[in-house]
């Protein structure tokens, strides 16, 4: 049996599109990676300090960083709230269905919910259920109230099924690099 390899035969536009995704493509070396690394466990290093964590000068360093913002791998720096120390310890994940799945109702209902500061997180999900909305509060009745007096009347809003959480297992924002 003889195999025979053919070269890969890409029409025009297959062609443009696979130079233009090689070229956009940003790769990660080591060192992009222990900088993502460490400024996620703490974004409040010095420069200095950071790179000599990471193995490099302070320049380096800096045009890196710089680099990683431009591209959008750093999106911005924030600083973590203890919600319990805040009062806001009810933490409730609200499972939406929706009416519609029209894209101009989607939308509406997206757009909407970015105006509920209690909604921390919203998600697109597949599934039986829609959309998931991480809610933060301080108690049962003010997400009682939410519910009744917001949540059920964002656009398209067809139910909502709210599991509360008992205890926070794990928590992190750090990503797997």
């Amino acid at each position: 049996m003889t195999l025979e390899i053919k070269p890969l035969e890409l029409g025009r536009s297959q062609l443009e599109e696979a130079v233009f995704r090689m070229k956009n493509q940003f790769v990660l070396d080591d060192f992009d990676r222990k900088i993502l690394r460490t400024l996620q466990e703490n974004a409040d290093y010095s420069m200095a300090d950071l790179g000599e964590k990471v193995g490099l000068s302070h320049t380096p360093c800096w045009r890196r960083i710089k680099r990683l913002e431009a591209e959008g791998i750093i999106k911005g720096k924030v600083t973590l709230l203890d919600p319990k120390k805040l009062d806001l310890s009810v933490t409730v994940y609200a499972y939406l269905i929706i009416k519609s799945h029209a894209e101009d109702s989607l939308n509406a209902f997206e757009s909407a919910v970015q105006n509920v500061p209690e909604v921390v997180e919203c998600y697109s999900t597949s599934g039986d259920k829609d959309y998931v909305l991480k809610v933060v509060v301080d108690s049962v009745e003010h997400y009682e109230k939410l519910l009744k007096r917001c949540l059920v009347h964002l656009p398209n809003v067809a139910s909502v099924n709210s599991t509360f959480a008992l205890k926070q297992v794990k928590y992190t924002t750090e990503l797997p690099l």
